[in-house]
C-alpha cells in the first residue's frame, strides 16, 4: 500500500488510498493512527474508494505543538479532500474521530453524502478535572508502551474489548479474528509512531473545548450511528443523544462489545456500514 503525503493547512499529512467507487473517508480517534481501521480499510475498500489518514499529532503527520480543536481537525480532513479533488463524500468517524465528522458535517455539509458515527460523544461529558484525568491516564498508558507494548495494550484492552474477546486475544495472541487481525498485529499497531505526552496534551484541548450538540439539528445528512453495549468510554445514552438531535439519523447498537466495537464485531461493523452506505 502506498503512503502519500500533502501539505494541509500549513502541516503535511500521511494518507493512504485503496478500492474504487465512492469515495469514504475515514476519521481516527484520540492517540490512534490511521492504522486504527485494521478491520474496515480493505473490506470497504472492496466496495468503496476508502482513504485513511494520520490526523494532526498522529502517525506520520505533522505534530505541530499547539493546542488543538476539533475545528482545526475538520478543516485537516477538508483540505485533503480538497486536494483530491473529492467534491462529494461519505464520511466516518470513531470516537474522537466521529466528534471531528460532527464538526465537519455542521461547517461542510455540502461536501458529505452519508455520515456514519461509531462510539462517539456530542461534547466533552465532564469538567476540566476530568479532562485532566483522562489527559494523565493516556499519558501513562503511553510510558506503558514505550515500557512493555504487549502488557500495555492488554491493560488497556480491559476498557475497550469486552471480556470474553479479550480472553480469547489473550489465551492466543495469533489468532487472526475474522481473517482480519490478530492481538499481535494490534500490538505493533498501538506501538507505530504513537502520540506523546505532548501530542495528547494537544488533542485533549479540542476534547475539553468540544460542544456541538446544540449545532447537531443542523445536520441533514442521512446518519448511522453505531453505540456499542458495553462501551464505557463513550456510553451508548451519549450515541441516543446525538440519534435525538440529528434528524435524519438511525442508530444501531451493537451487543456484547465495548469501544473497540469495531475491531470485536468487525463482521458486522462492516456489514451494518456497507449496507447503509449502499441503501
Amino acid at each position: 500500500m502506498n503512503k502519500e503525503f500533502v501539505k494541509v493547512n500549513g502541516i503535511k499529512l500521511c494518507y493512504e488510498i485503496k478500492g474504487k467507487g465512492e469515495s469514504l473517508i475515514l476519521v481516527h480517534g484520540f492517540g490512534a493512527n490511521k492504522e486504527v481501521w485494521i478491520a474496515q480499510f480493505e473490506p470497504l475498500a472492496e466496495h468503496f474508494k476508502v482513504i485513511r489518514f494520520d490526523n494532526r499529532g498522529a502517525g506520520e503527520s505533522d505534530r505541530p505543538d499547539m493546542p488543538y480543536t476539533m475545528e482545526m481537525f475538520a478543516d485537516d480532513t477538508a483540505g485533503l479532500l480538497d486536494y483530491l479533488n473529492i467534491q462529494k463524500t461519505h464520511i466516518l468517524g470513531w470516537s474522537l474521530g466521529g466528534m471531528i465528522v460532527q464538526q465537519f458535517a455542521v461547517k461542510y455539509p455540502e461536501i458529505i453524502n452519508k455520515i456514519v458515527l461509531i462510539n462517539t460523544l456530542p461534547k466533552w461529558p465532564g469538567d476540566e478535572t476530568g479532562l485532566k484525568m483522562y489527559e494523565q491516564s493516556q499519558i501513562d498508558d503511553y510510558h506503558r508502551k514505550m515500557e512493555d507494548p504487549k502488557k500495555a495494550f492488554f491493560e488497556g484492552a480491559k476498557m475497550g474489548f469486552d471480556r470474553s474477546f479479550r480472553k480469547k486475544m489473550e489465551q492466543n495472541p495469533q489468532k487472526k479474528f475474522y481473517g482480519l487481525f490478530s492481538a499481535e498485529d494490534l500490538i505493533e499497531i498501538s506501538a507505530i509512531n504513537p502520540s506523546t505526552p505532548q501530542d495528547i496534551k494537544n488533542q485533549a484541548h479540542a476534547l475539553g473545548t468540544y460542544d456541538v450538540f446544540d449545532q447537531l439539528p443542523q445536520i441533514k445528512n442521512k446518519t448511522l450511528i453505531l453505540a456499542a453495549e458495553k462501551d464505557r468510554q463513550t456510553p451508548k445514552i451519549m450515541n441516543q443523544k446525538i440519534h435525538e438531535q440529528i434528524p435524519n439519523s438511525k442508530l444501531i447498537i451493537i451487543e456484547n462489545a465495548g469501544h473497540e466495537s469495531p475491531k470485536e464485531k468487525a463482521l458486522e461493523v462492516n456489514q451494518y456500514i456497507i449496507d447503509f452506505l449502499k441503501s
